[in-house]
């Protein structure tokens, strides 16, 4: 099949724009929990009216401090409630809203400051105010354009939120409205900056109609997961990123309520004491709890244990599969009472650790292996995934409680038509698609052919319209003897492996195939612990025998994937770590492929010398 279509579910007034979905949740019940707060005690609910009320007093006091319809205002921060109520206030004033990752280097935030015409920024604490204000005073441009920096904070020094509504009591309900209702469907809502594998990042602009009417149709797309009663979700992903900001909106629309939580370190408790029923995940959390989990039960003796009822979850997960695809009868009778003992006694420790109330998880942003995939599911915390960019304002294509194929990215999202060219790349039309990069017309020129989105990637679609990803257009390596090798779906065997961050094959232009490995430092402790060998360092632990070989044993597993010509020869182990601070992850753990082999390129020289 080269071309699949899924139809619009649901169309909105055009003369509407993200705001109305917020006001139809407070007509409809004020005293809706639409968000919750975590606090010394716990988790404190936010009813519609709360929310309301905040939104339209800070969207009172940007307009006080010269914000008009169509301004751009930034916002520098981690994920929380406070980033919520800011950007909903921006748009209540008519507003643009301008995410930047809390992470980003002055040089970054300088860059999206200039490019996007940035009037106000809003930041997280006093690091990111020094930070920006730095950038200010450097250029004359900027301090004369900005007109302040504004910590994202009730309690603490001015300026901040509770000054910002201050500001704001002189600005009448008319003129509130005024600026609430300026924006239309087709008008933008946010510019959303690419988050740079490649090149300088652009700003996409991500209109109201690609917010709104995506999570309207998402809603209705995907009830049996955002219409269920009680519905409770655990935001941890960066709002920088336009996956979360979709997810938030389409929560909205649905009446879900939405926690916050911007601390890594926090993740596992607060899902424990949030209890989400539905989970955006990105495939690096669902490898953590893996490892965790394995290397759990191997201290307690009981590794044998976890072997057999982790492969009978993966084979339970695929006799499913395999019976929804008219392809096997499903699971036996051996294996669903091998798979009930082991959901009494081991899988529920699983879903402990996201909560306990979890009906289901979204993975996105980057690939999930389908062994991974069919572990979760058979464990009962089913997995589906989805595949989109930003410039698709996120999701474009998903998998679905009563549509699901494992190994796949699913079918066509409502109002989305999904072609694979001759050439195999992934061209995109439909609700999501934005607007084009901001003040660069080149890349627009580039981006679209017969009014479809080129994405970049590469993809095919089966029978059924489910989509799968073989690649990435430009990471194609084509070897010295001119074989095309993917490197995706390699670099996912190997990661697979407990001892195992990131992986990166290479070769383009070379004479064969090799890798680039770095290690996890948490897997390399627990694997040293079940080898009753001393804990290694990175530098250790890359120059080891014993290291080495349990990788080659991944390699392996990786190279049965592929043809001799494309398998892996050769692979480097490095005692550095990829990290978004050293510039070689997105913000969203993508892997920046052209800085890793950039910043080593003597190793790979070394591989070929």
């Amino acid at each position: 099949m080269r071309e699949a279509s899924t139809g619009l579910l649901v169309e909105l007034d055009p003369d509407s724009n993200v705001t109305d979905l917020l006001l139809e949740q407070y007509a409809e019940d004020p005293v809706r929990a639409l968000y919750a707060r975590k606090g010394p005690n716990g988790w404190t609910d936010v009813p519609a009216r709360q929310f309301v009320e905040q939104v339209r007093s800070l969207a009172k006091g940007l307009i006080a401090g010269g914000i008009v319809p169509g301004d751009t205002v930034a916002v520098m921060s981690a994920t929380r409630y406070e980033w919520t109520v800011v950007d909903f206030a921006i748009w209540f004033a008519g507003g643009v809203t301008v995410p930047i990752y809390e992470t980003s280097s002055a040089s970054q935030v300088e860059w999206i400051l200039h490019d996007s015409g940035a009037r106000r920024v809003f930041v997280e604490d006093q690091a990111k105010a020094d930070l920006v204000q730095g950038v200010l005073d450097s250029s004359a441009l900027l301090a004369e354009r900005v007109l302040g920096v504004v910590r994202m904070d009730f309690d603490g020094a001015a300026p901040n939120l509770a000054s910002l509504a201050a500001a704001g009591t002189g600005v009448t309900d008319a003129e509130l409205e005024r600026h609430r209702s300026a924006a239309s469907l087709d008008d933008v809502a946010s510019l959303v900056y690419t988050s740079g594998t490649t090149g300088r990042p652009k700003g996409c602009e991500i209109t109201h109609g690609n917010f709104a009417t995506v999570a309207k149709n998402i809603v209705l797309f995907l009830p049996e997961i955002l219409l269920s009663p009680s519905n409770r979700t655990l935001m941890f992903l960066p709002l920088a990123h336009v996956l979360a900001r979709a997810v938030q909106v389409v929560c909205l629309a649905a009446g879900t309520t939405l926690g916050h939580t911007g601390s890594a370190k926090e993740l596992l408790e607060d899902l424990g004491t949030f209890k989400p029923t539905f989970l955006l995940v990105v495939p690096r959390i669902f490898e953590k709890v893996y490892a965790g989990a394995s290397h759990k039960a191997a201290e307690a003796g009981k590794g044998k244990l976890f072997d057999a009822a982790a492969a009978t979850a993966v084979e339970y997960s695929r006799a499913l599969d395999a019976e929804a695809c008219g392809a096997g009868r499903g699971p036996g009778l051996l294996l669903r009472a091998r798979h009930g003992l082991f959901d009494k006694v081991f899988y529920p420790r699983l879903r402990q650790a996201f909560g306990g109330q979890l009906g289901y998880t979204v993975s996105g942003a980057s690939p999930l292996s389908a062994n991974d995939a069919h572990f979760f599911r058979g464990a009962g915390i089913p997995v589906l995934e989805g595949y989109g960019l930003t410039e698709t304002t996120a999701p474009c294509t998903a998998n679905t409680p009563s549509r699901t194929k494992v190994g796949t990215v699913g079918i066509p999202i409502p109002g989305t038509t999904i072609r694979i060219a001759d050439d195999g790349e992934i061209l995109v039309k439909g609700i999501g698609v934005f607007k084009g990069y901001h003040a660069n017309e080149t890349a627009n020129a580039e981006a679209f052919t017969d009014g479809f989105f080129r994405t970049g990637d590469l993809g095919a679609l089966d029978e059924d319209g489910f989509l799968t990803i073989t690649g990435r257009k430009k990471d194609l390596l084509v070897t010295a003897g001119g074989k095309n090798v993917a490197p995706g779906p390699m670099e996912e065997k190997i990661r697979e492996h407990q001892l195992v961050a990131q992986a990166v094959v290479v070769g383009d232009g070379r004479p064969f195939v090799s890798a680039l490995i770095n290690l996890d430092p948490e897997g390399l402790e627990n694997w040293c612990a079940a080898q009753r060998i001393p804990v290694m360092g990175a530098a250790e632990a890359a120059s080891s025998e014993l290291v080495r070989e349990a990788l080659q044993a991944a390699v392996d597993d990786a190279n049965r994937l592929v043809s001799k010509a494309e398998s892996i020869r050769s692979f480097v182990v490095l005692d550095a770590d990829f990290t978004v601070e050293s510039g070689h992850l997105t913000p969203s753990l993508k892997l920046k492929r052209a800085a890793v082999v950039r910043d080593y390129e003597e190793h790979i020289d070394r591989i070929y010398g």
